[in-house]
């Protein structure tokens, strides 16, 4: 892991206490079209109110089943993909962070003018999505990214030369023999050479391929690197050059990361910090020895328990991770975690959702099943063909089909006629809570809400 330095800016204003990049309340959402027309008929939530800090000079590791929504943060990040709400932040000055969040608290409707105005001067200064001119153009030199897929990454039809070369050609920085020296520095830099100049990307192996990449993230001398599975597509003992090169190149150029994997082994070895990510929520943050010594999620428990270690007790039952991630477009309400999750309580958001897909299990109590009329996820009305299978699902939920904790959850269930009225104790979404020293979870368990068990 790296140690966090002081930096200076172009004014050489300290950035010690500053975050590299701020996020806060990102969301990202896909439009679902159906119909000749084309018609939006929902949103899929792949990222969904994110709020992070990446610090100067440190590695923050971002990790997740696939489809949690882990590329598209990064996407968003590195400027290549527009948020559909909320700010990402480059160099926010610690005074104008406390302001932000002090205006973001407050609802549109409740600011004042003057606060309307800190926040319109904040994003025009600091805010990627509002920079223009010089300033994108300097947030682009000091944002780069590293993709997963070296070889589509990398345009077949250009010479190596060409590709580390051509950031330092778009922004002006060199030309003709001078060019030619940047960009054998660079691949020096990386554990390549001159004789690799005049070479296509088919040529290469994958791991020299991602060095490549490397060196070309590398030629404007960035500030802050997206590292998006640099080594999941390579060998081990591959992927462990490659690592070995990222500390290298961070403790020698002071790089802040942000580098997004599913492997837990590597991502504990790179990062300062951990932010565990689940159905576009960050489930739990905190540093790498929290997370992996103390996890408060049982979906950062699960991931633990997925990946192996020769060195864990054998004695020591491991949490199981069963059931599929819910439907993106029609998140749980409450923790997003509950349906999946072993140690889910009353409190955590159950929905008539979840009733029914427990009662299909069986599936000859909803084989007669025509309609489920909604007022809300908490509280509905199936509707059936016929007045007995009414009365079946009514006793099936009353004496115990579905699980415990679900159960207690329940507030009323009744049978009138053909129709089946089930509500839940309507719960709120749960927010991330800091429970000491910097480890933040949004477990039920471990937040002020465990009064209410």
């Amino acid at each position: 892991m790296t140690t966090l330095h002081a930096e200076t800016d172009e004014t050489g204003e300290s950035m010690a206490s500053r975050s590299v990049i701020t996020l806060r309340g990102v969301k990202k959402h896909f439009p679902i079209r159906e119909g000749v027309l084309q018609r939006v008929v929902g949103q899929v939530r792949a990222v969904d109110g994110v709020s992070l800090e990446i610090r100067p000079g440190e590695t923050l590791g971002l990790v997740g089943e696939s489809g949690c929504g882990k590329t598209t943060l990064g996407r968003c990040i590195s400027g290549l993909s527009e948020p559909t709400e909320g700010g990402i932040y480059f160099r926010l000055p610690d005074q104008d962070l406390a302001e932000l969040d002090q205006v973001l608290a407050i609802p549109e409707e409740r600011r004042t003018a003057d606060q309307r105005q800190s926040l319109i001067r904040i994003d025009s200064a600091h805010r990627i999505g509002a920079l223009s001119g010089t300033t994108w153009r300097t947030y682009r030199r000091n944002c780069q990214v590293v993709f997963q897929d070296s070889f589509s990454s990398l345009n077949p039809r250009q010479l190596v030369k060409d590709i580390v070369g051509r950031p330092l050609r778009v922004h002006n920085e060199a030309s003709g023999s001078e060019l030619t020296d940047r960009v054998v520095s660079l691949l020096q830099s990386v554990g390549m050479g001159p004789q690799h100049l005049y070479r296509y990307p088919h040529q290469f192996s994958g791991g020299q391929r991602q060095r490549i990449s490397i060196a070309r993230a590398l030629a404007l001398d960035p500030e802050f690197i997206v590292l998006d599975e640099p080594t999941s597509a390579l060998d081990v003992s591959v992927q462990a050059q490659i690592l070995n090169l990222l500390h290298e190149l961070q403790r020698e150029r002071g790089l802040t990361y942000l580098f997004i994997s599913h492997d837990l082994g590597v991502v504990r070895l790179m990062s300062d910090r951990i932010a565990v990510m689940y159905l576009g929520e960050v489930a739990e943050k905190g540093t790498s020895d929290q997370l992996f010594e103390d996890p408060r999620h049982p979906y950062t428990e699960a991931l633990l328990a997925a990946n192996p270690d020769i060195n864990a007790d054998p004695d020591v039952e491991k949490v199981a991770l069963e059931g599929t991630v819910p439907d993106p477009a029609n998140p749980p309400e409450g923790c997003r975690f509950h349906t999946r999750c072993p140690v889910a309580t009353p409190i955590c958001g159950w929905e008539v959702d979840d009733a029914v897909s427990w009662l299909n299990l069986e599936p000859a109590l909803l084989e007669s099943l025509t309609d489920v009329e909604r007022r809300s996820n908490f509280d509905a009305t199936l509707v059936f063909s016929d007045n007995s299978s009414a009365d079946t699902v009514t006793d099936a939920i009353e004496n115990g089909t579905i699980p415990a904790p679900m159960h207690a959850g329940l507030e009323h269930v009744s049978a009138e006629d053909n129709r089946v009225n089930i509500r839940f104790s309507p719960i709120d979404p749960v927010e991330l809570e800091d429970i000491g020293n910097g480890h933040l979870t949004n477990c039920v368990l471990h937040t002020t809400r465990r009064h209410l068990l």
